[in-house]
């Protein structure tokens, strides 16, 4: 008999409602015409709008016009930290576009274990922030062995020897097989909201924890083509999110739940700006 899933003691959280809404928002948008064939062309424009959004959340907000001309690479990124904080977020999420199977394909996505996924993430928005060069250093990919440089309204930050031994639980959480006892849903706000209240790196805590959720909704089965955009809700309230996220690094039963709540509102959210996406495709405002 296997092993119970490692967050099963948490299907409790009065949670249930909000969680069931996220995924009928999410099967609506599975079967919008512009996914039938143009599913590509809508991924790619979700990842565009999931960095831009993610991007303004640590201060570098860039028009959408704009990012899409970096993605493609016909414009330069602007000068300055802004810059590096967008291609960092736009490598982030093509490294989580890379790993996002074609819509259809059967069974569950080959899993990246946990600990390479992090460091493959962290890697790819530190390139944004070394501008793409050479030198990259030792730390680069691994867990900080100092305080972390971001996010400083969730609280005082772990020590390191805390984050090593708490990833690796998390590790197990993320790694275990799925459950259909357990949403994937909460799996992806779990992995998230740690993320963020371990920021396990010196810098790019909050892109890296959200492209982490962004590539679980979909491992999961949540987001089953991969356009739904939940940055767009956390940009629109920035203050709830990190105020949230706070409530959930306590470890309480009614912070967990609120963060879950908030995870899935995201997702809803998300999930329309996934229509809009696909309405555009559809409409042929986005090139195939």
């Amino acid at each position: 008999m296997p092993a119970p899933h490692p967050l099963t003691g948490l299907t409790g959280l009065p949670v249930a409602a909000e969680v069931e809404e996220a995924r009928r928002a999410c099967e609506e948008l599975r079967w919008h015409r512009a996914l039938r064939r143009q599913w590509a062309v809508a991924r790619t424009e979700a990842g565009v709008r999931a960095a831009r959004a993610g991007a303004a959340l640590d201060g570098a907000r860039v028009p959408l016009e704009q990012v899409r001309d970096v993605a493609r690479g016909a414009a330069d990124p602007p000068e300055g930290a802004v810059g590096q904080v967008l291609l960092g977020a736009l490598r982030a999420q093509a490294e989580v576009e890379r790993l996002m199977p074609a819509p259809g394909a059967t069974g569950r996505p080959a899993a990246v274990p946990f600990r390479q996924l992090l460091a493959r993430l962290h890697l790819a928005v530190a390139a944004g922030a070394s501008g793409g060069g050479p030198s990259v250093g030792p730390e680069l990919g691994r867990p900080r062995v100092g305080a972390p440089r971001d996010l400083h309204g969730l609280g005082p930050a772990p020590a390191p020897e805390e984050v090593d031994a708490r990833l690796d639980v998390l590790a197990e959480v993320v790694d275990a097989p799925s459950s259909s006892a357990v949403p994937g849903l909460l799996v992806a706000a779990v992995a998230h909201g740690e993320l963020l209240a371990l920021r396990p790196f010196e810098h790019g805590n909050g892109v890296v924890a959200r492209a982490v959720f962004r590539h679980l909704l979909v491992r999961e089965g949540v987001d089953v083509v991969g356009v739904v955009v939940p940055e767009v809700d956390w940009l629109a309230q920035p203050l709830p999110y990190v105020a949230t996220a706070a409530r959930f690094a306590t470890g309480s039963a009614d912070g967990v739940a609120a963060w879950v709540r908030c995870c899935a509102a995201a997702v809803v959210r998300g999930a329309q700006e996934g229509t809009s996406v696909a309405d555009a495709v559809l409409a042929g405002r986005l090139g195939g």
